[in-house]
């Protein structure tokens, strides 16, 4: 048997009358775990909080004698939009003017999942995202550019499922320059 006081026992029992509200019986057979799958879940898509960015560098940065453009496009994500605690997901394009110092390729992702993984608004995340590049790695620039679609729009309200959000994060040299910002988006496909 569980035990009441375990942490996410309030949410288990917010789920359970969320159920009853909207007018099911939370101890038929196929819902009598879905309190506890919820909690899971929401443990799992809300675990940006948690993360510490310091351990997720983990050390991935790297002085190099390079000075052209890093780019890392398509990134995967998924997030809660903190309106209706609905999905929104899509891709993510990150790019940056090293100044000597670059990141671990798979570091990028990682820094894309942590703030993915807290509710959000797409235009918050896209910010955070590009702030955190520029104070780890000190670049002449980073851009960041995410592609979504959101549920909210989708399956309520206006009902439009094509509809797609596009943000940008341009800093340094990326929001200067014409020139290296071009460069940026031509690269990841949007001339």
């Amino acid at each position: 048997m569980d035990d009441p006081q375990l942490p996410g026992r309030e949410l288990e029992s917010a789920v359970r009358t969320l159920l009853e509200e909207i007018g099911e019986d939370p101890d038929r057979d196929g819902l009598m775990r879905t309190p506890g799958r919820v909690r899971r879940m929401y443990d799992e898509l809300t675990s940006g909080y948690r993360t510490d960015a310091q351990a997720l560098i983990n050390g991935a940065c790297f002085e190099v004698d390079y000075d052209e453009m890093v780019v890392v496009r398509d990134i995967e994500f998924f997030s809660l939009c903190e309106h209706h605690l609905l999905p929104f997901y899509g891709r993510m394009h990150v790019g940056y003017l090293p100044r000597g110092r670059v990141i671990g390729l798979s570091k990028i992702p990682r820094v894309v999942d942590m703030y993915a993984r807290r509710l959000q608004v797409q235009e918050r995340m896209t910010q955070q995202v590009a702030a955190f590049l520029m104070e780890q790695l000190n670049p002449k620039g980073v851009g960041c550019v995410a592609e979504a679609s959101h549920l909210c729009t989708m399956m309520r309200g206006v009902r439009k499922e094509q509809a797609r959000m596009v943000t940008s994060a341009m800093l340094g040299r990326f929001r200067q320059d014409e020139k290296t910002r071009t460069e940026f988006l031509t690269l990841i496909g949007h001339s």
